[in-house]
């Protein structure tokens, strides 16, 4: 069974530090699956990734294309797994169940620390795996880095 890492982000948007961990998920070998909530949420998301410089290039796609499959890092609003990921990477409060926690390797929870409904959003999805059974690591940005406050399982 995989682990669930909760990101509390208080200092940087999801813009910016979903490349970060898209990089190391990368680093460890893994496919990445990124899930939303919303398509045009998504496909912001995305021109995002490509903004970046050379240096910071992910190869990535976005659901609904013809090579699904072969992407590295595919972020979608599905349910599915279609570039067989090993990191599954939720954001905007999207949902993750138990039973699919333990089909991946990692599975991270970002969420706006700055917006209520998305802290009592992660709370809700913390407790339920909590009370699964799953391994499960919250961290939350002190001073410009990340610490871990608690962990659970």
């Amino acid at each position: 069974m995989g682990a669930v890492y909760f990101y509390h982000l208080t200092r940087s948007p999801l813009e910016a530090a979903l490349p970060m961990l898209l990089e190391r998920a990368r680093a460890a070998g893994w496919r990445v699956l990124v899930r939303g909530t919303d398509r045009s949420r998504l496909e912001w998301l995305d021109e995002r990734l490509w903004l970046g410089g050379e240096e910071e290039f992910l190869p990535h796609g976005l659901a609904g294309g013809e090579f699904d499959s072969e992407q590295p890092v595919l972020l979608t609003s599905g349910r599915d797994n279609p570039n067989d990921a090993a990191c599954l990477i939720s954001v905007d409060g999207a949902g993750v169940d138990p039973e699919e926690a333990a089909s991946f390797e990692r599975v991270c929870i970002l969420f706006d620390g700055n917006d209520s409904s998305a802290v009592e959003t992660a709370r809700a999805q913390w407790k339920a795996l909590a009370g699964a059974g799953c391994r499960l690591q919250y961290w939350a940005q002190e001073g410009g880095r990340w610490k871990r406050k608690a962990e659970s399982g």
